[in-house]
């Protein structure tokens, strides 16, 4: 059992600290939940679940909270290293004997890294039927992913994603200008700060400490593969993961077969089951993202080969290089799971008879045909990009139709058809405002 002075130290040195200074995130998630539930917040490694979790705190507080009836738990604090399920039942005891005025009053139970305490879903469980506690939880995407969570739990959470920084949490992060109107000094400003942003993406580390950004996207990289990948699936081919998390990163579009071959001249073995489980690895663990071709048919949407899409913009340029493509067509599709569509409900690719568009997303106002576009200055990149919504709009009766570029601003007028074309920052914008 852990030392009782030990557990009361961690509850006061949180109490009598003050939370650091804080990036405000857009992810919004509720602070009480009449259904007795938990509140988890899942994501992937080095995406600052950790300090959303004190920008709860501090939303709580701002609420008129006491900061004494919130408990913050870092289950990473050595000092809690042989912390136990059992002891979280001291905990409670312990709280109530430093602040028996809140006996009667809600308390507010933050548990960091919490797959670190064997059996903590039943200690959890049994505290949401029997006490009236908000609990917020975060794990690392390497022991608790969100569907484990959905089970350990049997319905008992409400799960949200974090991912790194989107583009409007960078300009935040660096205090530079956005708006719906702005001058040309802040233009430019919002300018250089888009392509810091498309080239090194929104990893918080990365963001804040830029001087560092090559060494901490390297330890960002190892430690992925090492937690997230080899010890959480007990992998032991290294070789292959690794060459694997190269593969896709450089790649735009994964074929299981042709990538099978590749490993086979290079005197590689391993079988194909085995790759389509590792690809599935890789999204689980929020790295990499498989889009699937658009089709009405289950089996050809399962059997498309899928377009790849990455977790943040610094791994593409760590590993791949300068693919400013690429990148901004990545950050297009990061900003749309960031509004909560899901891959193969809600957002596919469309390839059919000549035509193709990056993004085809279901909406509730019909389908949206996106495309992302880093320079349409050349008029064949622009009558391609242009074409490829015409086709999907006759095939889909689609009205929806969309080119996202760095700059551009206006609409086409296409053979009776209406496209519009926005600018990255301003679509951004639109989304936070709904």
């Amino acid at each position: 059992m852990i030392d009782k002075d030990i557990l009361a130290q961690v509850v006061l040195d949180f109490h009598e600290r003050p939370l650091p200074d804080l990036v405000e995130r857009d992810l919004e998630v509720p602070l009480e939940l009449p259904l007795r539930r938990a509140v988890t917040v899942m994501g992937p490694r080095r995406a600052g679940k950790t300090y959303y979790l004190f920008c709860l705190a501090k939303r709580l507080m701002g609420k008129g909270v006491e900061k004494t009836r919130i408990l913050y738990f870092s289950l990473e604090d050595p000092r809690l290293s042989t912390l136990t399920a059992g002891d979280l039942d001291l905990l409670l005891s312990l709280y109530y004997e430093l602040y028996p005025q809140h006996r009667d009053k809600k308390l507010y139970l933050i548990l960091d890294e919490v797959q670190n305490v064997e059996g903590w879903e039943r200690w959890v469980r049994g505290v949401l039927e029997r006490e009236d506690i908000q609990i917020f939880l975060s794990g690392s995407s390497s022991r608790l992913l969100s569907k484990e969570i959905a089970t350990s739990l049997r319905g008992r959470t409400l799960s949200y994603l974090l991912f790194p920084f989107s583009f409007a949490e960078f300009l935040r992060a660096r205090d530079l200008p956005w708006g719906r109107y702005l001058s040309s000094k802040d233009k430019a400003l919002l300018m250089n700060g888009f392509r810091e942003y498309l080239t090194w993406g929104g990893y918080p580390e990365l963001v804040l400490y830029p001087q560092e950004r090559k060494r901490l996207i390297q330890e960002i990289i190892e430690i992925t593969i090492y937690r997230d990948l080899i010890e959480r699936y007990r992998i032991r081919n290294f070789k292959l993961i690794r060459l694997m998390f190269n593969y896709l990163a450089k790649s735009k579009e994964f074929s299981v077969h042709k990538f099978y071959n590749f490993l086979r001249s290079l005197s590689l073995k391993v079988s194909k089951n085995n790759l389509y489980n590792y690809l599935e690895y890789f999204h689980d663990a929020f790295i990499f993202f498989p889009l699937r071709r658009f089709s009405y048919s289950l089996k050809a949407l399962e059997q498309s080969i899928p377009k790849i899409y990455c977790v943040d913009n610094a791994i593409i340029e760590y590993l791949a290089g300068d693919d400013k493509g690429r990148k901004f067509e990545n950050l297009v599709f990061l900003s749309l799971l960031r509004r909560g569509y899901e891959l193969t409900r809600d957002i596919f690719y469309f390839s059919e008879g000549g035509g193709e568009v990056d993004f085809l997303v279901r909406k509730e106002g019909g389908i949206e045909l996106i495309q992302a576009c880093y320079d349409l200055s050349d008029y064949r990149t622009r009558e391609r990009e242009i074409n490829g919504l015409l086709k999907a709009s006759d095939r889909l009766k689609a009205k929806q139709l969309l080119i996202i570029t760095p700059e551009e601003d206006g609409t086409e007028e296409v053979k009776g058809r209406r496209i519009r074309l926005i600018p990255f920052w301003r679509w951004e914008m639109e989304g936070l405002q709904g």
